[in-house]
């Protein structure tokens, strides 16, 4: 990239987010693969979405149990990688194996989309490996950017992941039925295998931003992480900020999980067909995609620089505390749709870029493995805990008012939970700024140390 589009560059998306002319190529390749992962990750939803219809809501507690076995599977075989393989061979790797299991799929989804064992299969792979994707990427910014950098920068780079998150929803929708199920997996394989590409090339901007002295991460990757598969368990257990983001993360997908489970019983009743109940999940995405990325180019950046992580990470809790109300007072399907919008547009547009800030203060092995258990393990057994719990309350003929009622004092508990996490990171990012500063005091400064 030559100086004089790099200043161009520069002066264009200056307009939304403050970046120096360094950092063109590292936010643009990173925005692009965000867009690419989201995108291709949005033909793939509605698809996972559509196979939990297959099932009926009924038995959704059964998918997210399955869901979480699978994934309590996979979190220490990605640690063990981690720890036999470089992180420049690790992180596109997960993509190739993505890859792979998505021609296995697109061959089972050839021969029957009905199938009950395909549709189980597909749900819990893909809402397995969704998740793991996603925090490979995050992992990967949390390691190029620093605490800084981030709160700059991290908005703008999820609204590059919510425009790709457009286009796949747009792509579902005009597609789904001529291509079928199938044909969509091929155009998703497509995505992802440009994205490998630009994983490799992030890989290289991170090196070329440490050998030219600018403002990044100090870490490398041309390494392994040392350690036993179940490295990550024992990170995040014995650090008190760690098991904060871990309360914060089980609390947010509780709410989640509680709107989905309506949402899900309400479009399997209103739709018959397969394709058509993908169209209409994916009718949802794009609405709340569209949403989530004009608040991140031209809101959330604007929170994090002026009020902090604190009050960024409070604003989700506050605003499903408010929607499990509403719900309350007027209970209907417009009321449920709207909440979930809600829950999601926050969750992506406020939540998580807040979330991925908090990693840029740790170490490089809890951000590959112990963020990796709660991006992984700990969401789904927030998914399976609240998908037991909704099992329970419809059970005892609570339903609607009474998922609420639970909802209203998760958000509440949530609230807390983002107040303490948010004061935790102000502390460690303080402390990140001063020991690099006292270091060179003592080494430039004559009796400094005495």
């Amino acid at each position: 990239m030559t100086q004089d589009l790099r200043l161009l560059l520069a002066r264009l998306i200056g307009l939304t987010v403050k970046v120096e002319p360094h950092e063109i190529k590292a936010l643009t390749l990173a925005c692009l693969c965000n867009f690419m992962l989201l995108g291709s990750y949005y033909i793939l939803r509605p698809l996972r979405d559509t196979m939990a219809t297959v099932f009926g809501v009924g038995q959704l507690q059964l998918l997210f149990t399955g869901t979480f076995v699978v994934i309590l599977l996979c979190a220490p075989v990605y640690a063990w990688s981690a720890s036999k393989f470089k992180l420049t061979r690790l992180l596109p790797g997960v993509f190739w194996f993505l890859l792979a299991n998505l021609g296995i799929f697109y061959v089972l989804f050839h021969a029957t989309s009905q199938n009950h064992w395909v549709a189980a299969a597909y749900f819990w792979w893909f809402s397995a490996i969704n998740l793991i994707l996603i925090s490979v990427f995050w992992t990967l910014m949390a390691d190029l950017f620093s605490a800084g950098q981030a709160t700059r920068l991290f908005a703008f780079i999820a609204a590059g992941g919510e425009i790709g998150a457009i286009f796949g929803p747009i792509v579902t929708t005009s597609s789904a039925e001529a291509l079928g199920i199938d044909g969509l997996l091929l155009v998703a394989i497509a995505g992802f295998a440009i994205m490998i590409v630009l994983v490799h090339m992030l890989v290289r901007e991170k090196a070329r931003l440490q050998s030219s002295g600018h403002e990044a991460q100090r870490t490398t990757l041309d390494h392994s992480l040392p350690g036993n598969p179940w490295r990550g368990f024992r990170l995040l257990v014995q650090s008190p900020y760690m098991l904060g983001q871990a309360a914060f993360m089980v609390l947010m997908t509780w709410i989640a999980t509680i709107l989905y489970f309506l949402q899900t019983d309400l479009i399997a009743k209103t739709y018959a067909g397969v394709a058509r109940r993908a169209i209409a999940f994916a009718d949802v995405d794009l609405f709340v995609n569209i949403c989530s990325a004009i608040i991140l180019v031209f809101g959330l950046g604007r929170v994090l620089r002026r009020f902090g992580v604190t009050a960024s990470l409070m604003l989700s809790p506050l605003l499903m505390l408010a929607a499990c109300v509403g719900v309350i007072i007027a209970p209907s399907f417009f009321m449920v749709q709207t909440a979930r919008a809600l829950q999601r547009i926050s969750q992506y547009a406020i939540a998580r870029p807040s979330r991925e800030v908090l990693f840029t203060v740790v170490d490089q092995q809890s951000k590959y493995k112990a963020k990796n258990v709660i991006d992984t393990v700990v969401y789904r057994f927030g998914d399976l805990t609240a998908a037991w719990m909704q099992a329970g309350l419809r059970a005892a003929g609570f339903a609607l008012i009474g998922a609420m009622s639970v909802g209203i004092a998760v958000s509440a508990a949530w609230s807390f939970v983002a107040l303490n996490l948010g004061r935790r990171y102000e502390v460690l990012r303080l402390s990140t700024i001063v020991s690099p500063l006292r270091k060179i005091r003592d080494e430039t400064v004559p009796g400094a140390n005495s």
